[in-house]
C-alpha cells in the first residue's frame, strides 16, 4: 500500500511555501517564481474562479501552451474543486468544439495565441467565459494577468479528497472519437510517488519540460512529480529552436531531462557543443511515449557517458507511467519493472495469464489505473475488469518481471495465420545505414484478404538509399514471411505532438491515393 501524505494538490503547494518559501519553483527564459509566489498567484486565481461561480465539480479547459500559467491554472481549477481538462494545442475549432461539448466546460483558458482557433467556441459550446493568458494589455477582457494583478486572494482551504477527479485527459483518438480519461489525485500522485522512487528525486533537482504541458506523460511526470518533491522546473515553450533547449539545461543547470525517440534520435545527430557536453548537469534522461530503437539506446550511451537514459511506459489511462527502468538496474529493450504499487500481467485473448517470456496483451493494476471514460460506461467496463485494465498493447515478461513492449494489439498483422510484430522488422530496418525514421504496418490484399507488410522509411539527410539494396540486407535478417511486400520512401512520417508515428494516417493515406499495387 502507498502512504499518501497529500489528500489534493494545493495541500503540495501549501506544504512548499511554508517549508521552502524562497526556492524557485519556476523558471522561464529570465523570469523565475518562488513557491510563496507561486502560491500567492494561485491563491489569486482560485478566488476569481469563485467569484465567476465556478464549484466542484465544474469542468474548466485549458487550451494554454508551455508557460506559468498552465501551472498557476492548474492548481487553482483543482483548489476549488473543480476539474481541470488540459486539451492539445494542436487541433482544429471543430476537435475542440467535440472534447468541449463532450466534458461539458463551463470556462476556458487559452493562449491568447490560439485566439483565432478559440474565439468562435463560445457560440458553439457551453463555455461561460474565455480568460486569454498572455494577452496584451489592451485586452481588458478576461486578461489573465491582470486578473493575477487585481485580485485578492482565496484564504480557504482546499476541500477536494484523495478519490476525487482532479484532471480529464483526453486520449489522442487513434481509434474513434477521443475519450477523456478521468483520473483522481490519487492517480496521479500515485504516479509522482513512483517517479520519485524510481528516479531518487529530491528537492535539489531541476526538470526541464519542453514537450506539450497539456501531455499526460508530461504533465504527471514533468509538472505534479517536481512539484510534489519540492524540485524545480525550468519552462520552455517549445522544442524549437533545439538549441534554446540545450542552453536553458545548461544555464539553468537541469538534472532531469524527459524527451520521446524522435527527439532523442535528433539529439544524436546534431553536433553538441563540447562546452554543454563538459558543464551540463544533467543526470538521467527519461524516454517515453514510443519504444526506442536498440541502435537509438546504443548510440545515446556512447555518446552521453555521464548519465542513464531509462525508457518507461505508460499510457494516459494509466496516469501515465506504468513501468520504468531503475537507475541502478536496467535492462536494454525493456521499459523496465512496475512502479511501487502497480502490478502488470500478460495475457491470452480469454484474459488468462501466459507464461513468462510468452507475447500477450498487458494489463495493469493499482493505484494509477483511471476511474473510468467520462461519458463512456461501456468502454470503461470494456477497459477495466476487476480493477485490471486492458492496454491494447502486446508484450512479454523476464523471470525478473521486466517488461518488454513487442507491439500495439491494433497493430499485429497476421499474414497466412502467422503473427508477425512490426516492432521486429522496424528493428531491423533501423540497423540499415542511413535510415532516420521507420514505421511498418499491415494492409489487407483485396484479393487475398490476407494482410501484407508494408514499410514506410525516412531516410537520413542526404542518405540515397536503394530498395534493392534494403531488400537485400532484409531477406539476410528476416525470414521469408516478414519480408515488407512493398517499401515507401518518405520525406517524412506523421506524428503527433509527442512525435509518435501515427500507423493510422498512414494506413489511410495508403488506402485513399490507392497506393497499393493490386495483384
Amino acid at each position: 500500500m502507498l502512504h499518501y501524505p497529500y489528500q489534493n494538490f494545493y495541500e503540495v503547494m501549501c506544504a512548499n511555501a511554508k517549508n521552502a518559501p524562497r526556492k524557485t519553483a519556476l523558471f522561464m527564459d529570465d523570469r523565475k517564481l518562488s513557491y510563496a509566489k507561486l502560491k500567492e498567484a494561485i491563491d489569486a486565481f482560485a478566488h476569481f474562479l469563485k467569484q465567476s461561480n465556478i464549484q466542484k465539480g465544474d469542468k474548466v479547459a485549458m487550451i494554454v501552451g508551455n508557460c506559468e500559467a498552465f501551472v498557476v491554472a492548474l492548481f487553482a481549477i483543482t483548489k476549488v474543486g473543480a476539474v481541470a481538462v488540459p486539451l492539445n494545442t494542436f487541433l482544429k475549432q471543430e476537435e475542440f468544439e467535440y472534447i468541449l461539448n463532450d466534458c461539458d466546460a463551463k470556462m476556458l483558458l487559452s493562449s491568447y495565441a490560439f485566439e483565432k482557433e478559440t474565439k468562435a467556441l463560445r457560440e458553439s459550446t457551453k463555455i461561460e467565459r474565455i480568460i486569454w493568458v498572455e494577452a496584451p494589455l489592451e485586452e481588458n477582457e478576461g486578461n489573465f494577468e491582470r486578473i493575477l494583478a487585481t485580485t485578492l486572494m482565496d484564504k480557504e482551504a482546499c476541500t477536494a479528497k484523495l478519490d476525487d477527479t482532479a484532471c480529464i485527459v483526453y486520449t489522442s483518438g487513434t481509434t474513434g472519437k477521443p475519450k477523456g480519461a478521468m483520473l483522481s489525485y490519487r492517480n496521479l500522485f500515485s504516479n509522482a510517488i513512483g517517479g520519485a522512487d524510481s528516479f531518487q528525486v529530491t528537492c535539489k533537482d531541476r526538470f526541464i519540460v519542453f514537450l506539450p504541458m497539456f501531455h499526460s506523460f508530461t504533465l504527471s511526470i514533468m509538472v505534479l512529480l517536481p512539484m510534489f518533491t519540492c524540485s524545480s522546473v525550468v519552462i520552455v515553450r517549445s522544442v524549437f529552436p533545439f538549441a534554446n533547449v540545450l542552453k536553458q539545461t545548461l544555464l539553468k543547470q537541469v538534472t532531469i531531462f524527459l524527451g520521446v525517440p524522435t527527439l532523442y534520435n535528433a539529439l544524436l545527430k546534431a553536433k553538441i557543443p563540447w562546452y554543454f557536453m563538459w558543464f551540463n548537469k544533467v543526470r538521467l534522461f527519461i524516454s517515453g511515449s514510443a519504444p526506442l530503437s536498440e541502435q537509438a539506446l546504443n548510440d545515446f550511451s556512447a555518446k552521453f557517458k555521464k548519465a542513464k537514459l531509462l525508457e518507461g511506459y505508460g499510457l494516459s489511462e494509466c496516469s501515465p507511467a506504468v513501468c520504468v527502468n531503475r537507475l541502478h538496474h536496467q535492462k536494454p529493450l525493456s521499459v523496465g519493472l512496475p512502479l511501487p504499487g502497480y502490478e502488470i500481467k500478460i495475457v491470452d485473448e480469454e484474459r488468462m495469464e501466459v507464461a513468462t517470456g510468452e507475447v500477450g496483451e498487458i494489463m495493469v493494476k493499482g493505484d494509477c489505473v483511471m476511474q473510468g471514460y467520462l461519458n463512456h460506461p461501456d468502454a470503461t467496463d470494456e477497459t477495466i475488469s476487476n480493477g485490471w485494465l486492458l492496454t491494447g498493447d502486446l508484450g512479454k515478461k523476464d523471470h525478473e518481471g521486466f517488461l518488454y513492449i513487442v507491439d500495439r494489439k491494433k497493430d499485429l498483422i497476421i499474414s497466412k495465420g502467422i503473427n508477425i510484430y512490426p516492432r521486429e522488422i522496424e528493428e531491423v530496418i533501423y540497423k540499415y545505414e542511413g535510415v532516420d525514421a521507420v514505421a511498418v504496418i499491415g494492409l489487407k490484399d483485396e484479393q487475398t484478404k490476407d494482410e501484407e507488410v508494408l514499410a514506410f522509411i525516412q531516410p537520413k539527410e542526404d542518405a540515397k538509399l536503394r530498395e534493392m539494396e534494403l531488400r537485400a540486407y532484409l531477406k539476410h535478417h528476416l525470414a521469408n514471411f516478414k519480408l515488407p511486400k512493398h517499401i515507401y520512401f518518405v520525406e517524412e512520417l506523421p506524428k503527433n505532438a509527442t512525435g509518435k508515428v501515427l500507423k493510422r494516417v498512414l494506413k489511410e493515406n495508403i488506402q485513399a491515393d490507392g497506393l497499393l499495387r493490386k495483384k
